[in-house]
Order: C-alpha cells, then structure tokens, then sequence
C-alpha cells in the first residue's frame, strides 16, 4: 500500500497520542473539499461493472434539511456507497422538485418571487447535502422549475393529447379555499369531519370545472396486474390495489319513460328481480329530466341540500341515521321483471362511484333496506341463506349479503350465488339484458392546478380554431417571470396580458393561452429517466440511456406517497414504454420506505411547532458521521420513531474508540506485516472476529437493517479494543482486521473512513476499494473440547460452539450420562462455568 494521499502527510504523523485526537470538524471538511476537488462521485456511463441505479425521492427546496431529510437519504446514501465498494456502477443523483404553492404562497406572503425563493432555498439545501458527507452526481442535478425540465412535461403533455391520454371536460373536482386551487382525489384526505386538503389541511369541497385529465383508468388493469409482481412493502401494494378497485360484475340498462336509458353497473347482477326501485345521486344529468313538473321544487331544494353535506355523511352506514330522499316522480322498466318501478334521488348515491345510479335491493343492501323501511318502498327477497330461519320480507330487519340459493327470480331459480354468478351474467348478457364489465374506483387524474408556479399547459384557445395544441417548435412556452401576485390567490397569469394573448399556431388568428398549469406530481412522474441523461435537447431523455440505467434498482422514500406519486410514476412509465422512449413498464424494481422521525416528545416534527431538529448544531458539536451513525441506530429504519437527543454522543464515543485503535495501531512497534495465512492462536482469534463481523455488517446492509450493522460494528470495535495491547495485536491478521474495520465503516462514515483509511497508508480513495469478503474457514462456528466435572474429577468431555453461555453449557452438563450417573439422587449445590474450558458440578 502507498501512503501518498490527503491525510498521511508528515503533519499528520507524530506520536500515537497526536494521531489519535480525532477532530471531527477538521477532518469531515478536509476531506469533502478533496472529494469536490476530484469529482470523486461522478458515474461514468461507461464504467466497468454492473450498473446499480440507487435514487432516493428529491425533496421539495423548502430551504432546510431537517434530521427527517437525513434520515431519509444519508441512510440510503449507505447503501449505494457500499454498492459501488461492492463492484457495482453505481448512479446516485439528486434533484429539487421546485414547482409548487409553498413558493407561490411565500410570494404572497413575503413578496419574494417563487424563482428567487426557490433557487436561494435550493443553494442552501445543496451545500446542506455535502455537508451529510451525500455520494451525490451532482453533475446530473435536475430542478424541475427550470425551462430546460418542464419543457419535457409540455412535449409529453402534448403527446398524450394526440393519444387520447389528455383530455379537458367538465367535472366535479375538489377545489381548496385556501390555496385557491383544484385537487387530485389522491391529494384529499378523509377525516372525522369530512375531507380536507393533504398540503394545508383546509376543508374542500366539490366544484363543476372545465379541468385537464391524464386518463390513468387507461392503464387500470395493468396497474393491477403489475403490481403484485414489485418488489415493494405489501402495505404500498395494497394500498394501490385497494385505490385502483377493481369490481366484476354487469352493467345493466333501465328503460325511463322520458326515452332515455339509466346504466347502473352492480356486481351482484342476480339481484335484479329484486330491484324494486331506483337511486339517482343528486348530481346526476339525468336529475332534470326525470323530475316530474309538481316535483321540481321539492326535488330542487333537495339536491341543494346534498350538495352541503360532506361526503362521509353521505356514504354513512350508520343504522341510526334516517336516510333521506325525494320521488322524482319519474319511473323506469326493470329489464327482467318489466315492473314499473320509480326513481329516486338521495344523498348516499355518489356520482363519482360507478354511473350515479343504483338500482336499490333492499333485501340485498343494507343502505337500500333501511331507505325503503324511511319511505315505506317494496321489499323482495331474492337470496335464501343456506342456515338459519327463511327471509321474510315482512319481517326482516337487516339485509342478507351472503350466499345462498336464489329465489322469486324466474328462469334463474335455484343457482348458487356466489358459486353461479359468472352462469348468472351470460344469461343477463345473451338475453339482451346486461353485459359482463369491470370497474375501478380509480379515476382518472386532474391535473389543472389554478395557480402560477407551475408549468403551463401547452394549449391555446381560439375562437375560430377551438383548443389548438402548441406546436413542439414553440416549446417550451415560458412561465413569465414579471407575476403580480395578489393576496387572493389568484394566478397572476389570468390577468397577464403578454402572456394571455398570442396567436393561432393553426389559423394565424388572435388565441388565449391556457392559465392552468400543471400538477406538479406531473413534474415527479419521470424525472429519474432525467437524470440518465440530464443534457439531452432533442428529447426528454436519451432513450439509450434511459436503457442502460433504468429501471431503477433501488428506490426509497416516504410511504405517504404510495397512492399519489408511486402511482403517478407507473402510469407514466407505461406510458413512455408505449411512446417507444423505453423497453420496460415498471419504474423501480425495488422500493424501500423509511418511517418517520418524531420529534422528543413522540409528534411529528413541525416548524411551527418548534420541534424540528436542525442538524448543522448536531454537526458542528459532533460531526456529520456521528449523526449519520445516530440515524442509523435509533431503530429499524423502516419504523421510525423517537429522536433521541442523547444518543448521538453514544456514536462520537464509537467513532473515537475506532479513530483510536486504528491510529495507535499505525505507530505501535513490533506490528508483523507477515503471512496473511498466519495461524497462531492470536491471529486466529482476531480473524474470526474480523470475518464473523463483515459477514454480519454485510447481511444487515443487504436486508436494510442498518441498526443491527451498527451495534456489529460497535461490537467489533470493543472487541478489539480490549485487544489492542496484547499479542494479538502484533499479528498479521490485526493489520487485516484495521483495514476491514475501516472498509466496513466506510459506507456508514465516509469522512473518518478516509481519514483512517489514509493513516493506515491506503491508496485513495477508500470509497474505491473493494467491499470486503467474509472467509467462510473463519465464519464457521469454532468448536472446542468442554470438560465436565463433578467435584472436580473429570466425567466426560463434549465438543461444543466456542463462546457457549453459562446457561447452556449447564444444561448440556446435566444431561450428560455420565454426570447423572455420578450424581444419583443428588442435587448440585452450585455449578462453576469457565468460559469455553469446563463446567464443574459441586454437590455435598
């Protein structure tokens, strides 16, 4: 080895004491400036190895990291350092997704454009990565507010729109009061008291709007079926499977008698002889047309009265609740009975679920039994339970949902259901009365945002032409930089005169641009293929690129973005596989999430709170390595939990016993540098202590258990530790156990790492050494001769583990024959255990 490099000049040599002081500050800048200096983390395409594409979800620049950013990459960063020490090539990139209300809010309220707060906070975060010690590219930086990014998002905008994946329509959208904006239905949340903002936290409510749609429904199917084959936590593959939806059924036509025909899509389409009315959702087109002249009013006042109650209350099941509703006065045909039966609207039909209708069996639903009990409406049973008493409708109290033999149903009498059910739908579809479909309570995806910092949607509207796509030739369009921003809210594009009014791209005449823009899960949807490429002008990456790295191999973040932009991102991948951009459909082969670091006192961390911990305070006291070490070991990083400000001394404590052992190692006399093969007692010792320790650290880091990785590491420390001034420490195997102590350590605290990895006259740089493999002749159990005694004469002699605890080296004492045999009726008086040399049973 050759001790030419940063860290073993002669100022850095001297006396063991001098070369132990471990100096935190100094030695993490020392060497983030060498690494800076040499581009020490640029990949190379064309690197030798596997390729490894290791990504962590690029934060929003809100202008500091708190311990949960580091929590949430210097973990990661871990990991993808040992890939590349492990022989992979290895791309670990970093972005900002920069569009969004906070700067737009902070314009509003501090009257600093969102370009300038945006691009100060970005700065600030970025040096806060270095400062983590972070194996960042940062020559593949992306920011998604720059034009050269969101240039990308209008071309792929733009040919979804040829593809009918982009469509505008009116639709009942949620909108925030607070931010002034439309919302996905994945960013509304559900609460106690009705549904609010995922961002703010404001109560929203549904709104008519002209509004952009991706149509994710598209790709439903593949959604499904693709997911269950990821390698991702079971809680984010259901959450996606239960928010897609899927439903078998049929989808069966009502006559009206305006003329019109009422598709209700039901998955128990045996239950139709049993439909003895229907149930509109208030909002339902149909509505209008139905009412009969002398129900208008009363229909109308209740249709503005469901549009205020929340829609918890609506869906409620709460037996209690009295169901309302009003006659329309309007009847339809059941298709296999040709009964008469009339249509009602009420509140706990959604228009958003299924086709705004239902045909209600009130002896097969719940809501439906207890809206005919309110308004005294007929009951049939259809479905006879295998157990129990008959169902009469005149004496039920609850509905029956469960199987059983069908009844009072015509040419279907007798079928099982759920058993028949499929025999059921062939009937209803060869007879002309229904058809066999699936559904999904996924909807399709809104993505206009009534707002400013975003990227414009590349359309115009003209008077002569209608909605005119921009041409690729004009891209990007520009986000203007001279907003006026107003405390309303409003985007200050509505009223942006230069950039509201152009021109027709198809007849030359006077247009009005789009003042929509775009959703910014838009912007995350497939900035990874981004970085694979991040200089590409001619498309939104080079797809040869894209090729070689993508997938991703390992993706990790927060588990609350499993229905919004995890799902964003497959959809969009599936998309450009069918643009021919790239060869695969699924984004990230592996995902991982981290849990949540709360604060001391067991809440989330919150600025306005107060318990947010910043870390620069952590790393000028303590250093960066002993804060990555801390986040390491305060749990399963899955799992989160408590911060612990006390630990983190716990860690500097282990840096400086490792700092130690290595740099007085270096300078004690006598060390023999002989044959790696050296077998002595000593050296024998600390080799399977060496070797038993990377095979430890290795599997933790594979399974992501970086806690257990650190107590290995700790504990290999305090073993040699309490050997360093003993024989075997002028061995060949304790040079052997130094290097892969500070190889091992390398992933974990890249800054001393270096530094001792330097001292011990390694060539640069540690973190282009090779990872370190555990020799199974040293890995295997050590057995060794344990001898039993009985008032002290030797009985019997047993080859057991080295290291065998006390309480098992009894047992296996006692049960010795010749022990028993000794001992007779006798009981013991006390057992003396000498570790891996003998038990000695004392009776009297």
């Amino acid at each position: 080895m050759t001790d030419e490099v940063a860290g073993s000049s002669p100022e850095n040599r001297g006396d063991g004491r001098d070369r132990a002081h471990y100096d935190a500050a100094e030695i993490e800048a020392r060497w983030r400036a060498r690494w800076e200096a040499d581009d020490l983390y640029r990949t190379d395409d064309d690197a030798p190895g596997e390729k490894w594409y290791s990504l962590t979800m690029y934060p929003y620049p809100s202008g500091t990291l708190h311990v949960g950013h580091w929590y949430a990459f210097a973990v990661p960063d871990v990991f993808a350092r040992r890939q590349r020490m492990a022989g992979y090539n290895v791309l670990f990139p970093m972005g900002f997704d920069a569009f969004g209300l906070p700067a737009e809010n902070a314009a509003i309220r501090h009257g600093i454009h969102p370009a300038t707060w945006t691009v100060d906070n970005i700065a600030s975060m970025r040096d806060q990565y270095r400062q983590m010690g972070a194996m960042i590219d940062w020559s593949r930086e992306v920011v998604t507010c720059t034009p050269e990014y969101y240039h990308w998002n209008q071309w792929l905008f733009l040919r979804m729109l040829e593809r009918g994946l982009a469509y505008r329509a009116k639709a009942a959208v949620w909108w925030c009061p607070n931010d002034q904006t439309v919302l996905a239905n994945e960013q509304v949340l559900e609460t106690d008291g009705g549904f609010e903002c995922e961002r703010c936290g404001a109560a929203v409510a549904k709104r008519e709007l002209e509004q952009w749609f991706y149509r994710i429904t598209a790709y439903a199917e593949e959604l499904l079926r693709d997911g269950a084959e990821l390698d991702w936590p079971d809680r984010v593959k259901t959450m996606q499977r239960n928010w897609i939806g899927r439903s078998e059924g049929a989808r069966l036509s009502f006559a009206l008698e305006t003329g019109d025909t009422l598709d209700v899509f039901t998955t128990r389409p045996d239950t139709v002889w049993g439909a003895t009315f229907m149930v509109l959702a208030p909002e339902h087109p149909l509505v209008v047309a139905l009412t009969a002249g002398d129900r208008q009013a009363e229909v109308a006042a209740y249709v503005a009265r469901a549009r205020q109650a929340t829609e918890i209350e609506r869906q409620s099941t709460d037996a209690d609740r009295a169901r309302t509703g009003v006659f329309t006065g309007g009847y339809a045909r059941n298709p296999v009975t040709d009964e008469r039966i009339p249509v009602w609207i009420a509140d706990y039909v959604l228009m958003g679920y299924g086709t705004g209708a239902i045909m209600a069996v009130p002896a097969g639903d719940q809501r439906d039994f207890e809206f005919a009990q309110t308004f005294d409406l007929p009951i049939r049973v259809v479905v006879q339970p295998d157990e129990g008493p008959t169902l009469d409708p005149r004496t039920i109290t609850e509905a029956y949902r469960g199987p059983g033999t069908i009844v009072n149903s015509g040419p279907i009498n007798g079928k099982r259901v759920p058993e028949q059910l499929p025999e059921i739908i062939e009937y209803l579809t060869a007879t002309g009365r229904g058809q066999f479909e699936v559904t999904y309570r996924l909807r399709d995806w809104s993505i206009s945002r009534q707002r400013y910092w975003g990227t414009p949607i590349p359309v115009v509207y003209c008077d002569a032409c209608g909605i005119v796509p921009v041409p690729d030739d004009q891209l990007p369009v520009l986000l203007p930089l001279d907003a006026a921003f107003t405390p309303t809210g409003q985007s200050p594009l509505v009223s942006h005169e230069s950039f509201l009014h152009t021109t027709c791209p198809a007849c030359g005449g006077a247009a009005r641009r789009e003042t929509d823009t775009l959703d910014t899960f838009v912007d995350s949807s497939w900035y990874w293929f981004r970085y694979t490429s991040p200089d590409e002008r001619g498309k939104p990456f080079d797809p040869a690129k894209a090729k070689m790295w993508c997938p991703v191999d390992l993706y990790s973040g927060g588990i609350e973005h499993a229905i919004l932009h995890l799902l964003y991102a497959r959809f969009i991948t599936k998309v450009c596989r069918d643009f021919g951009l790239i060869d695969h459909g699924e984004p990230f082969t592996r995902l991982r999430n981290q849990g949540m670091i709360l604060s001391e006192e067991g809440i989330k961390m919150s600025k306005s709170r107060g318990t947010q911990v910043a870390p620069d305070v952590l790393v000028r006291e303590f250093g960066a390595d002993s804060l990555r070490l801390h986040l390491m070991y305060l749990g399963p990083w899955d799992q989160g939990g408590p911060w612990n400000s006390r630990g983190i001394t716990g860690m500097e404590r282990f840096i400086k016993r490792a700092f130690t052992v290595v740099s007085e190692s270096v300078v004690a006399s006598g060390v023999d540098d002989g044959p790696p093969g050296s077998t002595d007692a000593d050296g024998s010792r600390v080799r399977r202590l060496t070797h038993r320790t990377i095979a430890r650290v290795t599997h933790d880091l594979d399974g992501f258990h970086f806690n257990t990785m650190v107590a290995a590491l700790i504990e290999f420390v305090n073993e040699l530790m309490r050997l360093k001034d003993g024989p075997a420490a002028k061995t060949a195997a304790w040079r052997e156990a130094m290097e892969s102590l500070v190889l091992l350590m390398a992933p974990s605290t890249p800054h001393v790492a270096e530094e001792l990895w330097a001292r011990l006259g390694g060539s640069y740089s540690v973190h282009h050494q090779p990872w370190p493999i555990a020799d199974a002749t040293w890995t295997r159990a050590e057995l060794i001769e344990l001898v039993i005694q009985v008032n002290g004469k030797v009985r019997d002699r047993l080859n057991v583990e080295a290291g065998l605890p006390e309480a098992d080296a009894t047992v296996l004492a006692m049960a010795s024959d010749r022990v028993r045999e000794t001992l007779g009726d006798r009981e013991p008086s006390r057992v003396i255990y000498v570790a891996d040399r003998l038990v000695n049973v004392v009776v009297t």
